[in-house]
């Protein structure tokens, strides 16, 4: 008598490549937070042995996620991004923080040069002394010469090599020429950095100083500001992280 056999019941996720099975489960861990935007994913390798195949099939599941704009890639690795996220301008959150006013006829004034910054902005940045790096200063006041605010900031040796538009600055860096900076958290977004914000506001006898931080996702320092605002506050410290651009 014949012997017959039952046919072998297939889910439908079985006969996918084994590539886009891996680009859905990072898919999920992008959703659900466990690879947050902006964070750089585990390299190829590691992706490689932890699901048991080969580099090129790591290499196929993470073109399948940049071609969806869930990754983005450069010379430092594969980083999770936002569908749809651009290093669109964020006004609220233009360079240096708190230094422009909306005083009518207020008076700006910008300039950068390529100097050794204050001990502690070094130290802060982790520049040798007496290091050069790019450095800016703002002025900002209403016409009649008040409300007050200037601004110094220095900026990082890692901010300068890896954020293009800082990188141009540096061939005229010699104080005369405006410098045009107030976009520059666009720019390092868009230069794949993930920014956290560390805001510490103090009063002074007559002000308020605004110190500021910025690092990014792997805790390089990226600048140092310090703002002085003619004003009366209480002191706060508050701190944000915004995510690289895709």
């Amino acid at each position: 008598m014949a012997r017959t056999t039952s046919p072998t019941s297939t889910h439908p996720s079985d006969q996918e490549p084994r590539y886009a099975r891996i680009a859905a489960q990072l898919l999920g861990e992008l959703r659900d937070g466990t690879v947050p935007p902006g964070e750089r994913l585990p390299g190829e390798r590691e992706l490689a042995s932890r699901f048991g195949v080969s580099r090129e099939t790591v290499r196929q599941a993470l073109q399948r996620l940049r071609r969806d704009g869930l990754v983005s890639t450069d010379r430092r690795g594969s980083h999770a991004t936002l569908p749809g996220t651009t290093a669109e301008h964020i006004p609220s959150l233009d360079f240096p923080v708190g230094a422009h006013t909306a005083a009518p006829c207020a008076v700006h004034r910008a300039s950068v040069t390529w100097e050794a910054p204050p001990p502690e902005h070094a130290e802060a940045l982790g520049l040798a002394p007496a290091r050069p790096t790019l450095v800016h200063r703002y002025e900002s006041a209403a016409a009649d010469g008040s409300g007050l605010r200037t601004a110094f900031t220095s900026f990082s040796a890692v901010a300068v090599s890896e954020v293009e538009e800082l990188a141009r600055y540096r061939d005229r860096a010699d104080g005369s020429a405006s410098a045009q900076l107030r976009r520059a958290y666009d720019w390092m977004r868009k230069a794949g950095l993930t920014l956290h914000h560390r805001d510490a506001i103090t009063r002074l006898p007559q002000s308020v100083r605004v110190t500021r931080r910025v690092h990014d996702q792997y805790d390089r320092p990226l600048e140092i500001t310090e703002l002085v605002v003619e004003a009366q506050q209480d002191a706060l410290v508050y701190e944000f992280t915004l995510p690289a651009a895709g």
